[in-house]
């Protein structure tokens, strides 16, 4: 039952630190799965955007401070009881996306693993039961801090994990999950590869004769002295999809640039923002000072964005912008930078740089070719250099508060110990001290 426990205990720990964690290093594509949920349930005029951003980063953070939590075994009664009571409310949700299909994915691992409502439903199930085992017999978890040091470990990961998402609504998230990362080809991520697995479709036609209506299908196709009332064609199997196949850029004549764009060898600045009437204009001086220096440099430079006509005349009024605007699609936007407005650095089709509106690169930074400037060149073992700073950040702290706890711990044991045989030798020379005194006294009678 102890191990059982412990396994359990492990699960649900990893689990939830990894989906909470996964959740605060993107807020906004949180704040977006929210939405696809209020719209399912017809609330989403009803709750502002604040309020959605607001539940994205708490969300992260209850998960993430859980799933701490249990893995240390910290305030092991209340943690294994919360544990299952959000456990009871998740499977209910996800039975429910099960039934309805509200959304396709349930965002229960932000975009590093995506899930099947089916598959989501049944991990919650595995999830639950791991919950109730811990919460029957949550003292056989085996813990790794004392009481009265469980307090730094709580107070330090509600902090980490909230600055965070602070840190990552303002640059950028710190792993990038998304088809649209740095290293990744547009173009290539667009094709579909020979031998792929294509989708199919079934068709039924509605025909009548005589008056009496009936449904074929290709296989079974009638004669002509059917007349043809309808058709219906559904998909039944999906297919390959590929990674990108949303991207497309347009003017507003409607000409398509997109391959134009994307063929291009060299640079080209992208500045994305899916709506421009949200977009934040802050540093509007900063973006136009990189348009001057494309000019000068002949970088080509485009907005890309969703919005009308009526919102990019307001956005030049206000900002003075001089470069072309594009449109694309508004949930390829949001998927390709989650800041708005951002800006992205194509070379060759190939993003080798993403910028939130508040880190664009400056005039300081912009001085001679692009090809000779830092920014311009691929960053290279950039995840292997994010890994280890969070490790160095969050978890080598905590490991050296176990160890430091557990120290602390066994110098008590050992003096407890010490002090134990001390008190015993004492009791015994008092004994033995005893013994000679009743002895000496015994003697001491017989002799008078």
């Amino acid at each position: 039952m102890i191990v059982l426990v412990n396994i359990c205990r492990l699960v649900l720990g990893v689990t939830f630190v990894f989906s909470g964690y996964v959740k605060a290093i993107d807020p906004i594509g949180t704040q977006y799965k929210i939405q696809d949920y209020l719209v399912a349930l017809g609330l989403s005029d009803v709750v502002p955007d604040f309020i959605t951003l607001g539940m994205s980063v708490l969300l992260a953070a209850i998960e993430f401070t859980l799933g701490l939590l249990m893995l240390f075994a910290i305030r092991r009664h209340l943690v294994s009881k919360l544990m299952t009571v959000l456990m009871v409310i998740m499977t209910l949700i996800t039975i429910w996306i099960a039934i309805a299909n509200p959304v396709k994915d349930c965002g229960c691992f932000g975009d590093a693993i995506h899930l099947t409502n089916t598959q989501t439903l049944l991990k919650n199930i595995v999830l639950l039961g791991c919950a109730v085992i811990v919460a029957r017999w949550p003292l056989l978890m085996y813990r790794f801090l004392s009481r009265s040091t469980q307090w730094i470990a709580i107070n330090y990961t509600i902090l980490y994990i909230l600055l965070t998402s602070l840190y990552c609504l303002y640059h950028l998230p710190v792993f990038d999950f998304r088809p649209y990362h740095i290293g990744a080809n547009i173009k290539k991520g667009m094709e579909i590869p020979p031998g792929a697995e294509q989708p199919e479709f079934h068709t039924t036609f509605l025909m009548e004769k005589n008056g009496v209506r009936k449904e074929f299908t290709l296989d079974n196709y009638p004669d002509s002295t059917w007349q043809f009332i309808d058709s219906k064609t559904e998909q039944i199997k999906e297919g390959y999809v590929p990674p990108i196949h949303d991207f497309s850029i347009e003017l507003a004549d409607g000409d398509d640039i997109t391959d134009s764009i994307l063929s291009r060898k060299g640079y080209t600045f992208l500045l994305i923002s899916p709506h421009l009437s949200q977009a934040d204009d802050s540093n509007f001086g900063g973006i136009d000072q990189l348009y001057e220096y494309a000019q000068d440099q002949k970088i080509p430079f485009y907005c890309l964005t969703a919005s009308t006509e009526k919102e990019i005349q307001r956005w030049e009024d206000i900002t003075g912008a001089e470069y072309p605007f594009c449109i694309t699609d508004e949930t390829t936007l949001k998927t390709i930078i989650r800041s708005n407005p951002g800006l992205l650095l194509i070379k060759d089709g190939t993003i080798i740089r993403k910028w939130s509106h508040n880190d664009i690169p400056t005039s300081d930074v912009l001085q001679g070719p692009l090809n000779k400037l830092p920014i311009g060149q691929l960053p290279t073992n950039k995840m292997g250099k994010t890994i280890a700073k969070v490790l160095l950040w969050f978890f080598l702290p905590l490991i050296l508060l176990v160890f430091a706890d557990r120290t602390w711990a066994w110098s008590k044991y050992v003096r407890r110990k010490i002090k134990a045989n001390q008190e015993s030798l004492r009791k015994e020379e008092e004994m033995i001290e005893n013994k000679s005194n009743k002895i000496l006294s015994t003697f001491k009678t017989k002799k008078t």
